[in-house]
Parts: structure tokens; sequence; C-alpha cells
């Protein structure tokens, strides 16, 4: 095991972990709420440090990541826990568990994961995804650090629940980040993730500032979070806070976990889309089958710079440096 980061020993070796806006207090040979950080006489370890459960060579855009090194494979990697108990969970089977309750992790080292990720020519870098990636913040960092070296870039797929410290430590070696936002309700957040909501906004607000490559992800529920007012809000939030160039995926919600609600209809996702185009120049629309909603207009001429079809990406209209072929303007970061 690893010892871990951003925690206080107090009386009685109880230990407050400060990762995230959980801040566990956590009794010796305890853990926390993610599952994977555990005292043990009044040290905090990370029991997942090296502990691997997927890793894939996948397109970027499967991330989801429509605005960076589009078209290109990204190595990536997961372990288990999650610092939310999100009833939904669409990766339960392994953002639920512990080290301990999922059988299959295997070891690498971080010079063993950055060596992997080399190992394909038209790979960008190491995503950290899969289950939530800011619990496992050691081995994310070590491996970031090591990947930089390698000029590899790196990705982070979080739900954005973490505390501003250790999330400007990330900041400096990661790239970009596809950052769940699941709902513009705090009741939401806190009876179906059992979170807040501000600090995701706080997350999302802080990798702007930082200038790193960012898009959003919102998973449809029906009757949770698929109010069209509600939903408005978020996105003129996205825009006045973010900017109107902050990419947003719509995802389809299919049941899973704890939660049996039938999957989101396809009206519903076409009018939030609607909704969103009023205020941000890059909406997607994921887990469908859909024509709409997969392609790339150019934000300046409204001509075509990139077509999908699923995870096939064509960049008939985009040069390789990520600009409009028709006119120059920049859309996408290569």
């Amino acid at each position: 095991m690893h010892e871990a980061l951003f925690y206080q020993t107090l009386e009685n070796k109880t230990i407050r972990c400060d990762l995230c806006p959980n801040v566990c207090f956590i009794s010796p040979n305890k853990y926390g709420i993610c599952k994977i950080r555990k005292n043990e006489n009044g040290i905090l370890y990370a029991e997942t440090y090296g502990k691997i459960s997927a890793a894939h060579f996948d397109p970027v855009e499967k991330k989801p990541l429509y605005h960076f090194h589009s078209g290109k494979k990204i190595f990536s990697i997961g372990s288990v826990g999650c610092n939310l108990k999100c009833l939904f969970c669409q990766n339960s089977e392994i953002s639920q568990r512990s080290a301990l309750e999922y059988e299959n992790l295997y070891h690498h080292s971080v010079k063993e994961i950055v060596e992997l990720a080399t190992k394909r020519s038209d790979n960008i870098g190491i995503a950290y995804t899969y289950n939530e990636p800011t619990v496992n913040f050691e081995f994310v960092l070590d491996t970031a650090k090591m990947a930089k070296t390698k000029n590899l870039k790196n990705v982070v797929v979080s739900n954005g629940y973490i505390n501003e410290k250790p999330l400007l430590e990330m900041l400096e070696v990661c790239d970009a980040f596809n950052i769940d936002l699941k709902s513009f309700s705090d009741d939401f957040y806190k009876q179906i993730t059992f979170s807040k909501l501000e600090n995701v906004k706080n997350t999302l607000k802080t990798i702007r500032k930082s200038k790193k490559h960012l898009e959003i992800t919102c998973l449809i529920i029906p009757t949770l979070n698929d109010d069209e007012k509600v939903f408005e809000e978020m996105s003129q939030w996205i825009s006045a806070e973010l900017g109107n160039k902050t990419v947003l995926h719509i995802s389809r919600y299919f049941p899973r976990y704890k939660m049996n609600i039938p999957e989101t209809p396809i009206p519903t996702l076409l009018k939030l889309y609607e909704i969103a185009s009023k205020y941000l120049k890059f909406v997607y629309l994921g887990n469908t089958l859909l024509n709409k909603g997969n392609d790339t207009t150019c934000d300046k001429c409204g001509k075509i710079a990139i077509s999908r079809e699923g995870y096939s990406t064509y960049l008939s209209g985009i040069t390789v440096q990520g600009n409009c072929q028709f006119c120059g303007n920049k859309i996408v970061e290569y």
C-alpha cells in the first residue's frame, strides 16, 4: 500500500481526509466513503495504488472528448472506488467496490503504465477513467508526472468532486478534463449522488481558469434531471461562467445499479439539445444511434469540420493544426 496525500491525523489516531469535499473522519482500520483510502494506525493509505481494473487503447472520442486530438487513440486505465454513491451508476461493478471486493485487479508500476502507453505510435497519452480517478489521486499524479516526461498528454474523466488544493496539483500535469455535471439541482446531488452541486461547479470554474481543455457530460435521467427549465439554467450558467465554446455532451441514460427508471426517451434528448444549443456552440448527443448531435460544425462559417459515426471520426474539414479548412477558425486542440 502507498501512503495517501491530503490528510490529518487527529486524537485517538482518527484521520481527517481532505482529498474531496466529503472530508471523511476515518477511525483506525476503517475506510473513507470511497472504500479505498484506509486508516492504519493513524496513517492513511491508498489501497489502489498501482492496482488496475481495466486498460485499453480507446478513441479519444470515447472519453468523451470531441475537441481534443480528434481521431487519435488514448491509453485508458482505471482502478476501483468512487467518492460518490450515484444510484444510477453506469460503472458500479468497479466504482462501487473496494480493492478487496474486486477480484480481477492486476498490478502495474507507474513506469510500466507509461511504457505501455508508448507502445503505439498513434497514442497521444493516458486517460484516467472508468472509475473515479481522483480517489486514486497519488497513482494518477505520479503516472501523469512521468507521462509528461515522455511528451504524453494526460486526460482526467471525473465527477469533479475534489477539493481545490489537490485539484490544483492535478492541473499542473494534466492537459484535458471531461467532468460530469450530473444535474443543476442541489437536491438531485444530495438525494441521488450523496454530494453537493456547488463543489462540482467550483471544480469546473477552477479548470476553466487554468486554461486546460474542458468538456462536460450530463447524463439525462427521466423525471430526475430532465426538467427543461433547470436544464436551460444549467446551459446559461455554462455559457456565462465557462464560455459559450465549452463543449457539452448530453448522454442517454440506461437503467443500472440501483435505478430502474426506463432509458431516456429520444424526444427528451432532442429537446434538451435544442435548449443547450441556444447558449453553447458545441453540443453533442451520446449513447444514441442518432445522426443528429454527432458532427462538429464550425462556429464561424457553419460548415462541417468533423463528421462521426459511432467512434469512427472523419476529419475531412479540419487541418492537422485543428483549424477549419474552409475559414481557418480554430476548433480542435492538437
